[in-house]
């Protein structure tokens, strides 16, 4: 090679890396200023608020949730309050805002017991529970986040709660250090859920829930997680902040915050919770989840050197709106409204109303000036939580098209040149609509600590394509029913749960069957205690759960509990679940099953000379043996086909007779066609057999039904042993007639079978080479399923299903209770019978409860309820006994969108 060709090569590499390098700069300066969306949120605040709805309620109504000092905290409350300011060791307030039942938790469905429990700060107890509410609400099931990048960011206040730690009380030394710590606010949250993402407490007093916002934000946008929860928390748990700010003089003497108003005295401390699920808005749109609102810009800073340590900085201020607004890439004319910190003090607020007039207010269009409100006004000072709930608040506003006023301005501060700047106080509501330019707010938030934070909020956009006004919905599914799936870690959250399903459904009448549905399905972990509902309309849905949530029992709720193991156990019976018409209607309303029967029909074709879509509402074709046997493994095939298209997949079969055909092709140790082969070849040697024998089924146990069958000599045997009181006897027409007869006699319940032959007896051996012969070259493989041998008793390589394998299923007794017990002693709890009409379900359940287990059975078509249906109907009895079905794909033909619906019902206590 030359050296001018050498060059060439080195500068086309050189040119390749550098674009290489110029797109990976590209992909990173996307990322970098990628808005980033509000996709749920969740809080517990003054005024009994445990939504966003109860916050957004609060505030519009102009509620005043501050209250006088609550007696479930051991306060001695009048101990502790002096009208005195310069009384030690008092308050001159004694009102405030508070969280209704703050020391109550649902321990249990955290793991945690109630020893750990008592030893851990309620700010830690509020944030787990909102943290899961905040996932549910962005359509997201939470066990679907463990072991994903993660980020848990949240702000705490300091932790008040319980005994120092050199004076625990006994038996709570080995919880309090992690109960107390406040690290482990966020880092509990991380553990319950599996987050793998950064995990990080921040403390900054007053604004530490939007500092934390702000680190979320940065997280996301550098690509460190993909989801971040973020938000804040305070909780009271003694009165130390009243007794330290009286000192201070801080407080207002009525306990409430007047956010700039010439009457405002002082702050009202509070205690909340508030968390955002947090995602980058391409990621939010790829998964379908609810963009709520967009944060674009966000700025923190300090005072530095400011007049003194916990006195505001009005230039500090200022620049960290500046940056805000630069992170964001806006003026600050593209903001509407601010949601100030607002305390109400005689210091911070004329500082802080100052650098929004020089920032927000100079140079604006008098027409269109800065709104400014607090919701500190109605719930107080909520510290930690302030800020989110400023966001939560806003975010709502930006929903409802309305800002709500802001209370007790009695009249615009005097200390504060309003003449300055273009700056409004709400102090009536403002109706806020969407129009040309998106809407947008500012939040701020400003630390005892110096730190600062401010954010700026743009209402969500509208995905492309998609009208602003939706077509108004219908309450029509293209399912026959509707399965909503309900579940709990308890039977009492299970009832509290439909209860409050039933009463956001008669407040919110407008959401679709298929939309509730598929967010039940899809968007809430699936716990042991479960139930689905089919429902053909939301009046039935409503009375439904209503019955359910009183404790009344309904026969349309189909209810249980799950059992974890090793997955269903599909079971294949024999002949006899046959009726006219099966499967017709599946064939109609099911494309996987009409799509495998198809494909059945074509390996059929070539071997027989009537068509399976013909013989199937032909009751003389389905008289004979070798039509009905291909026909019905041709409907169990399908079945099985559509049972694993919803996620219900087999992690073992077994058959029953000529069943084990089927589940021989199931499990993959037979390709369809050979299973074709062996059913056809196979049925029609018993054609020869036809007419001459007949089989009996008895309720009555082995050990009875052999004495018997002895007593007849030799033209009787068992056939088969399906439970304990499940036997089948076969032999010939003349002689089962008398033992038909002596069973009445002796009281035991017999009933024949419609077969007209004597399968698996001794009839069958005058057919052995015919057999042979004629499954001689039925081709079996290794399979993908293990397989459970009814004439073996045990689990069998498929590799070993030849000639004789196959005569010997024909011939010898069936040895199915046997080969239950053995598939129970592996761990297996959940059986589907996938049949025509469930013929085995009962000797499963006597056998498993003989072997002192609980299991589920489920089958699958009945010869009364044919159709979708009723496959429906087994997958919700199947669900609920544990079983993987992906509901998703259930409703996939609906169109089913995910809405908002109530939470998962806590139990505290």
């Amino acid at each position: 090679m030359s050296e001018q060709e050498k060059l060439l090569g080195y500068l086309r590499r050189v040119t390749a890396d550098l674009h290489e390098t110029r797109g990976r700069l590209r992909e990173l300066e996307a990322l970098a200023g990628e808005p980033i969306a509000v996709v749920g949120m969740a809080c517990r605040y003054p005024g009994g608020v445990t939504t966003p709805e109860d916050l957004w309620h609060l505030a519009r109504e102009g509620t005043d949730a501050i209250t006088p000092f609550p007696d479930d905290r051991g306060w001695d409350t009048e101990a502790i309050y002096d009208p005195d300011p310069d009384a030690p060791g008092r308050t001159y307030t004694r009102a405030g805002g508070f969280v209704t039942d703050v020391g109550h938790f649902d321990a249990g469905f955290f793991g945690i017991s109630p020893r750990e429990a008592q030893a851990m700060d309620p700010q830690q107890r509020l944030l787990l529970e909102t943290s899961w509410e905040a996932v549910e609400r962005s359509a997201i099931d939470p066990s679907s986040l463990k072991g994903r990048d993660v980020g848990v960011f949240v702000g705490a206040g300091l932790p008040d709660y319980g005994p120092r730690l050199h004076a625990v009380d006994d038996g709570m030394e080995g919880h309090l250090v992690t109960g107390s710590s406040p690290s482990v606010v966020s880092g509990r949250i991380a553990y319950s859920l599996g987050l793998e993402g950064p995990a990080v407490t921040i403390d900054t007093a007053c604004s530490s829930s939007l500092v934390a916002l702000h680190l979320a934000v940065q997280s996301l946008r550098r690509g460190e997680c993909s989801l971040a929860l973020t938000g804040g928390v305070t909780v009271m748990s003694t009165p130390g902040i009243f007794i330290g700010f009286s000192r201070q003089r801080g407080l207002a003497p009525d306990g409430r915050c007047k956010p700039f108003s010439a009457a405002g005295d002082g702050f009202g401390p509070a205690e909340g919770a508030g968390m955002l699920c947090l995602e980058r808005l391409s990621d939010a749109h790829r998964a379908g989840h609810p963009v709520l609102a967009v944060v674009r810009g966000t700025a923190i800073n300090q005072d530095g050197a400011s007049s003194g340590l916990s006195a505001p900085s009005g230039p500090a201020q200022e620049r960290v709106i500046r940056a805000a607004l630069e992170d964001a890439g806006l003026s600050a004319g593209d903001v509407d409204v601010v949601e100030a910190h607002g305390t109400g003090t005689k210091l911070g607020d004329p500082i802080e109303a100052d650098a929004l007039l020089a920032t927000y207010g100079r140079g604006r269009d008098p027409e269109r000036p800065l709104w400014l409100g607090s919701v500190k006004s109605n719930i107080g000072h909520t510290q930690a939580a302030a800020g989110v709930a400023g966001v939560i608040k806003m975010v709502s506003a930006l929903r409802q098209g309305v800002v709500p006023r802001t209370l007790h301005v009695d009249e615009p501060s005097p200390h504060v040149d309003w003449s300055t700047g273009t700056v409004r106080l709400l102090t009536d509501p403002l109706d806020w609509p969407r129009g040309d330019q998106p809407r947008r707010f500012g939040v701020s938030s400003f630390g005892i600590s110096g730190t600062n934070a401010h954010i700026i909020v743009e209402e969500a956009p509208v995905p492309d394509g998609e009208p602003q006004e939706s077509p108004a919905p219908t309450h029509e599914c293209e399912l026959p029913l509707a399965p909503w799936t309900l579940s709990a870690k308890s039977e009492a959250a299970l009832r509290d749960q439909a209860g409050r399903l039933a009463a956001h459904l008669v407040r919110h009448p407008d959401h679709t069957l298929a939309d509730i549905g598929h967010t039940l399905a899809t968007t809430r972990t699936a716990f042991d205690h479960r139930a689905v509902l089919l429902t053909p309309g939301l009046p039935h849905a409503i009375d439904q759960l209503t019955h359910h949530a009183s404790g009344r029992e309904t026969t349309e709720l189909i209810t249980g509990s799950a059992h974890h193991g090793s997955g269903p156990v599909f079971v294949f019976p024999g002949q006899g679940s046959q009726w006219v018409g099966m499967a017709l209607d599946l064939v109609e309303s099911s494309p996987v099953f009409a799509r495998r029967m198809g494909e059945c029909a074509d390996a059929l074709a070539p071997l027989v000379e009537w068509s399976l879509w013909d013989v199937l509402g032909d009751e003389v074709a389905l008289g004979r043996v070798d039509v009905v046997q291909p026909v019905l493994w041709a409907v169990m095939v399908s079945l099985a086909e559509v049972w694993c298209s919803f996620g219900v997949v087999p992690s073992a079969v077994v058959g029953h007779s000529q069943g084990e055909i089927a589940a021989a092709v199931v499990a993959g140790g037979l390709s369809l066609e050979e299973g074709a082969r062996l059913v056809v070849l196979r049925s029609r040697v018993l054609v020869g057999l036809s007419g001459r024998g007949g089989m009996v089924s008895v309720g009555a146990g082995v050990g009875v039904v052999r004495g018997l069958v002895e007593s007849f000599g030799g033209g009787l045997c068992v056939a088969a042993v399906n439970g304990p009181s499940a036997v089948v006897v076969s032999g010939d027409v003349g002689v089962l007639e008398g033992f038909l007869a002596e069973c009445e006699g002796v009281g035991v319940r017999a009933r024949r079978i419609p077969v007209d032959y004597a399968s698996h007896g001794v009839q069958v051996e005058e057919v052995r080479g015919e057999v042979e012969e004629a499954v001689s070259g039925v081709v079996s493989g290794v399979g993908v399923v293990p397989f459970y041998s009814t004439v073996t008793g045990g689990v069998l390589d498929m590799a070993g299903l030849d000639a004789g394998y196959w005569y010997r299923n024909l011939r010898f007794p069936v040895r199915f209770e046997e080969t239950v017990r053995v598939l129970l002693d592996a761990g297996f709890r959940q059986f589907v019978e996938v049949s025509a009409h469930p013929v085995l379900t009962l000797g499963v359940e006597q056998t498993a409860e003989d072997h002192g287990v609980e299991v589920s059975v489920v089958g699958t078509l009945r010869r009364d309820e044919g159709g979708r249906g009723r496959v429906l109907r087994s997958l919700a009895q199947a669900y609920v006994a544990g079983a993987p079905v992906e509901w998703a794909r259930v409703y996939g033909d609906t169109g089913a969108r995910r809405v908002d619906l109530p939470t998962y019902p806590f139990q505290r206590q």
